[in-house]
């Protein structure tokens, strides 16, 4: 699964702690979610979603072999 929340991190000047602390993770967490170590549970994919004011599917996307 790929995911755009560096571009949208960027969009808001926020750093990955920024972020982390808007939605109640670690900054390592953004970090292995931002690289595709870790996927995200539905919930902290709506909280992101939230947060930059975007759909879920604008920031995750299945690639073919997902």
């Amino acid at each position: 699964m790929k995911n755009t929340i560096k571009v949208e991190r960027a969009k808001k000047n926020w750093t990955q702690e920024d972020l982390a602390g808007e939605i109640g993770i670690s900054r390592q967490s953004v970090n292995s979610i931002e690289t595709g170590k870790f996927i995200p549970s539905t919930t902290l994919a709506l909280k992101m979603a939230k947060v930059f004011g975007v759909s879920v599917e604008s920031i995750f996307q299945l690639e073919t072999t997902d």
